[in-house]
């Protein structure tokens, strides 16, 4: 199989980063977000997991992928798939609120980018959260962690995060 790769931006501040699809590492998720490209939605920046940024989406594979490449240490550049239940992001600690489509019942898929070291997926609430590194940044960090950082300093009212193909 060829490299296949997609293109991961913040449209509001115009900025995009290249990625790698790990197809040989984490196969069966790659191939659930490629059938589902183009994704996109509201951004968030992590509480918890630090130097994250995520997007949150309605449950889009036809079966929930297995826990393949886990890690709970992410690096910069990982793209990270995490699927939850409603019930686990409801609480209003999260502050999600309706208009985020988090429901309990409803299952709720995580599409994370990491954009700097010294990331631990260790959740308060739940305890250790594993996600599927599915994907590697291969051009244009740089440049995405400053608008990640900004995102963190200003605010992600108004921003999503959008994945495509390239």
């Amino acid at each position: 199989m060829a490299d296949r790769y997609i293109d991961v931006s913040l449209p509001k501040r115009g900025v995009h980063c290249t990625a790698k699809l790990l197809d040989d590492r984490a196969p069966i998720t790659c191939e659930a977000v490629w059938n589902a490209l183009p994704l996109a939605g509201d951004v968030y920046h992590a509480k918890y997991a630090r130097n994250e940024i995520y997007t949150l989406l309605p449950a889009f594979a036809p079966t929930e992928p297995p826990l393949e490449n886990p890690t709970v240490t992410p690096i910069p550049g990982d793209l990270c798939y995490f699927s939850f239940s409603g019930t686990q992001l409801g609480s209003q600690a999260y502050g999600y609120g309706g208009a985020s489509g988090v429901q309990a019942g409803t299952p709720v898929i995580d599409l994370a980018l990491f954009y700097e070291r010294n990331n631990l997926l260790l959740n308060g609430d739940v305890g250790w959260v594993p996600g599927i590194v599915w994907g590697q940044v291969v051009e244009g960090l740089e440049p995405m962690a400053e608008a990640c950082n900004d995102l963190w300093r200003a605010g992600a009212l108004g921003e999503s995060l959008s994945f495509t193909r390239v």
